[in-house]
């Protein structure tokens, strides 16, 4: 089978037979076990897919495969975030292996769902294909946010979130088909000279409203902080690590065809940037759960990101695209540590300060991973965070417009304002001495600490060596800026 075609497919049937072979008439811990390896082998073998396809396309190959109306090309920014996806997809996999419980089989078989249908929507090469991965995602996604639905928190957030998706669903529908009426092609690398017609503007705008619901663009990101809260913790390490900004990848991709109006597209992402980097750090302030807290950090982030694709379409700056790539890369580093870390606790469905209380000395691992993830996510060097915002920061600053440096320092100042929401829960981490009552907590499975050990030692790595991973965000960043050429 085609390698393109392998990607996609082998999570998307390895889940329903990953489930089926579960409810042989074994015991459920042996079935629980059953699942979880099977997840594991297949995300293996997708890693070894993964790298021939990195190898196929740095000597030149095209990767692609048609089913009838069905198109599918591995390009620069598939690899990139395939990548991504498949980078948290497993540690999200192996930090579950030491919660395995009644219906675990019915989660592994979600997230494998997610994982495929993550990398077909950013090898889709038309818009409506687009739009139905994209769909596939949300629902796959929905049943792993209700998984615990006996709780009524949980279901509620669950059901905000499909709700609000299906409205974003009808406007980027309407968009498509304004597409396809004024243009009379869908894909993704047809975009039209000169100026645009009102009615492609009016389809721009509806894709960016539609997929801005989907990406928590303020204000259409209430559902956001709902679902982190209240979805059981590791799940909210896949949304927060990928699912999420993966409506931002889509952003730019359904773009392409309407590039034309690359300038007035530009405008508006640099302004959603500055309104989603203000919003969420002032609303983080009034957080006491810190998985919200966590939740309005990435509204805030998901600003610095939309400044770098923004200014890359406004003021023609390839740089830009490239330096909001490396942080949404980083991001979802540092969003996977800090709620992989939180999943540790003994009650992680609501996390407070209090919760944190001499982490460090109780579950050092734990409280190090955690620490690690806050300070990188505030910006302080020299970790992952403090140098993607940097780059960003620095390719917007080539513009010498007022526009884009205005929003340069409006965001950039915002991470002394994000100082005032990150600093309490640093500070309760190493709350005090160790108390009697508070004795080191029983040592975690080394399936759980692998993960911790890994995205800590990234962090601190890449914070360092930036340019380790330049060549995958400059292959990426090609795409978006030269119309869908590989």
């Amino acid at each position: 089978m085609n390698l393109t075609a392998l990607l996609i497919a082998l999570p998307l049937a390895s889940s329903p037979l990953i489930y089926l072979a579960s409810r042989a008439r074994i015991s459920a811990r042996a079935a629980e076990r059953r699942s979880w390896w099977l997840s594991l082998g297949v995300l293996l073998i997708l890693w070894g897919l993964w790298l021939r396809a990195a190898l196929s396309l740095s000597t030149g190959e095209t990767l692609s495969v048609t089913f009838g109306l069905l198109a599918l090309r591995v390009d620069g920014l598939s690899l990139f975030f395939a990548l991504v996806v498949l980078g948290v997809s497993t540690l999200v996999l192996v930090s579950s292996s030491a919660e395995t419980a009644e219906g675990s089989e019915k989660y592994f078989a979600a997230l494998l769902t997610t994982t495929g249908a993550l990398i077909g929507m950013v090898c889709a090469r038309d818009l409506f294909n687009l739009w139905v991965w994209l769909e596939t995602v949300v629902i796959s996604s929905f049943l792993l946010v209700a998984l615990e639905r006996d709780r009524p928190l949980a279901l509620d957030a669950s059901i905000k979130y499909l709700t609000q998706s299906a409205v974003g669903s009808i406007l980027i529908v309407l968009g498509i088909a304004l597409v396809l009426a004024q243009t009379g092609a869908l894909t993704l690398d047809s975009a039209q000279p000169g100026r645009l017609a009102p009615g492609l503007l009016a389809a721009g705008v509806l894709l960016i409203v539609g997929l801005g619901i989907k990406s928590a663009l303020v204000p259409l990101h209430t559902w956001l902080p709902d679902v982190y809260a209240n979805a059981p913790t590791r799940v909210t390490a896949l949304l927060s690590g990928a699912v999420t900004v993966s409506g931002l990848i889509v952003l730019m991709r359904a773009l392409l065809p309407l590039v034309s109006a690359a300038e007035t597209w530009g405008l508006l992402l640099i302004g959603a940037g500055v309104v989603n980097t203000l919003a969420g750090n002032l609303l983080a302030f009034r957080q006491t759960d810190i998985k919200r807290l966590l939740a309005y950090s990435s509204i805030s982030h998901i600003g610095t990101i939309l400044l770098g694709f923004g200014v890359s379409l406004y003021a023609n700056l390839p740089q830009a695209a490239q330096a909001g790539l490396f942080h949404l890369f980083t991001l979802g580093l540092m969003e996977t540590l800090a709620f992989l870390c939180l999943a540790t606790l003994p009650n992680n469905r609501h996390i407070t300060l209090a919760d944190l209380r001499g982490l460090i000395y109780r579950a050092p691992l734990v409280g190090v991973g955690l620490l690690l993830a806050l300070l990188s996510l505030a910006g302080l060097p020299p970790l992952a965070g403090f140098m993607s915002k940097w780059q960003v920061f620095a390719a917007a600053f080539i513009s010498p417009d007022p526009i884009v440096r205005g929003a340069v320092v409006v965001i950039a100042l915002n991470i002394l304002l994000a100082l005032g929401y990150y600093l309490p829960p640093l500070l309760t981490l190493f709350a005090g001495e160790q108390p009697p009552s508070k004795r080191p907590e029983k040592p975690l499975p080394l399936t759980v600490r692998l993960p911790l050990i890994l995205l800590s030692a990234l962090i601190v790595l890449i914070g360092v060596l930036p340019d380790s991973v330049r060549w995958l965000t400059e292959l990426a960043s090609a795409v978006l800026v030269f119309g869908g050429a590989p």
